[in-house]
């Protein structure tokens, strides 16, 4: 490949093209696109490179930093049914926390507690 410096305007735009779609496939979303149809795992809408965008990749358990080479802990997702999945996610800690602060014998503190009787006063 020549120099930088001696190629034409157009011939580095292609060049510079090439590398970034080169290291995006080296990034888990760009092996996930390569190795699953472009369509979202939730409510099946049917992605094109138009619109390739708002296809997320979203991780079955979570952690970001588990990108096994088989992509078994991915799944392509819209970004309104990744937002969604993101939700429920939350919610349900949300839950879990609150149940764990219920079940703490002596390390739950409710301020609400005697709330009733006080607006009776």
């Amino acid at each position: 490949m020549a120099n930088q410096n001696t190629l034409s305007a157009s011939d580095r735009l292609v060049a510079d093209a090439r590398k970034h779609q080169t290291d995006r496939e080296k990034t888990y979303r760009g092996q996930a696109l390569k190795m699953y149809p472009w369509v979202c795992g939730r409510c099946t809408r049917e992605f094109d490179n138009k619109n390739l965008q708002e296809l997320t990749v979203h991780h079955k358990n979570h952690d970001h930093d588990d990108n096994p080479a088989d992509g078994s802990n991915w799944e392509l997702l819209c970004l309104y049914c990744h937002d969604n999945e993101h939700s429920k996610y939350e919610e349900m800690r949300f839950e879990n926390l609150k149940k764990d602060a219920q079940s703490n014998d002596g390390g739950a503190h409710n301020p609400f507690a005697d709330l009733k009787s006080l607006l009776n006063k």
